[in-house]
């Protein structure tokens, strides 16, 4: 059986047989998300060797995994405690890996209220571009003294390092759940989330949509069951079975909704980040929203990419091509938007720091780099 310590030493060979042959690795774990990034080049590097959880604590809300460990077994544990990652990040289908959460850095339907996957990982081992295993970050909240480099590594995609093993904080599962259904026009639910908001109210989730012209808000209250049916009660709108309501949840966090699964083959599939404050915005079609209204998912076709950049960015956004269509497998379309001047030196000048030879994940993020 493969130790950790054997796949991290015998990684570190092969981290320097790529770099002196100028060749790259592309880190690889359950490939739940071999779909996100904009190009995928190298010689496989499989951490699903890397598989286990190094310790937990229930008493102290902290876990500690290796990279490769699938995300549902570690959800698995963590419920039979009680407890759970309050981010909600997407297995999509099952194979996901605590290492492939960390990198990717996606969130779930709770992300506006609970936080996202950054605001929860504690600390990280990593194996960098020179074969060296670092250590970064700990086990409790107050443990860092100038940069916080575990939290780096989140949404990095792979590119700084091999992720190793993770500290995460985890929370308890709330006492009450409950959802909330409103006939809603867009411009309403986003008036609507943003007096919400100011309020002092269980919100978790939300998300929007439009079918045959109708627009309907659903709403998630999480907390003390006290909190939840008094929210209930000044909220009113229709309450959902939570049987019902939590399945539907399950499948908003996956993107396997109807609204998803409508797009056709040609059509990409468009991640706006707005802040929750912004508008209805000029879109090719009325967007699936999420988080309290700063995530708008838009179904486009190839020549309209342009377009959703422009609307994000004239409201401080940005735009991320999450599922390329047929018609864009050709990676012509940048996936994640053009770094502005300062941000892109301090990307590459990270990216030269932890990995100077350009072993990792070729081109995941950019395509120069």
């Amino acid at each position: 059986m493969t130790t950790s310590a054997d796949f991290i030493s015998t990684t570190a060979d092969r981290i320097h047989q790529a770099a002196a042959s100028g060749h790259s690795l592309r880190i690889r774990g359950g490939g739940s998300k071999d779909f996100y990034g904009q190009a995928f080049k190298g010689e496989i590097l499989d951490t699903t060797a890397l598989k286990g959880v190094v310790s937990y604590e229930p008493s102290e809300l902290v876990v500690t995994a290796l990279a490769g460990t699938p995300l549902a077994e570690l959800e698995a544990l963590l419920h039979a405690q009680g407890q759970c990652l309050p981010f909600e990040p997407p297995n999509f289908g099952g194979n996901a890996t605590v290492g492939g959460m960390v990198a990717s850095g996606l969130s779930g339907p709770a992300r506006a209220s609970a936080g996202a996957v950054r605001d929860f990982v504690l600390g990280v081992k990593l194996v960098n571009g020179k074969g060296e295993h670092l250590t970064f970050g700990g086990q409790v909240m107050k443990n860092v003294a100038g940069y916080d480099v575990s939290r780096l590594m989140v949404g990095a995609m792979g590119t700084l390092g091999l992720l190793t093993e993770v500290s995460i904080k985890v929370l308890p599962i709330a006492p009450l759940e409950a959802t909330l259904k409103f006939d809603m026009t867009q411009a309403q639910a986003l008036a609507q989330l943003n007096v919400w908001g100011a309020q002092p109210l269980p919100l978790n989730a939300s998300c929007w949509v439009e079918d045959a012209g109708t627009g309907t808000l659903y709403l998630r209250l999480r907390g003390a069951v006290a909190a939840v049916e008094a929210a209930c009660a000044k909220l009113g709108g229709q309450r959902l079975p939570n049987a019902q309501a939590a399945a539907d949840w399950t499948l908003c966090r996956q993107q396997q909704l109807p609204w998803f699964l409508d797009r056709n083959g040609m059509q990409d599939l468009w991640r706006l980040s707005v802040p929750q404050t912004a508008p209805v915005l000029d879109l090719p079609e009325s967007p699936f929203m999420e988080w309290h209204g700063g995530l708008r998912w838009v179904r486009a076709d190839a020549t309209q990419g342009q377009q959703l950049r422009d609307a994000a960015q004239a409201v401080g956004g940005h735009a991320t091509l999450f599922i390329a269509g047929s018609a864009h497998k050709t990676g012509a379309m940048a996936v994640f938007d053009v770094l502005k001047p300062p941000l892109d030196r301090i990307h590459r000048e990270l990216k030269r720091e932890f990995d100077p030879h350009g072993v990792f994940n070729l081109q995941r993020m950019h395509t120069d780099w």
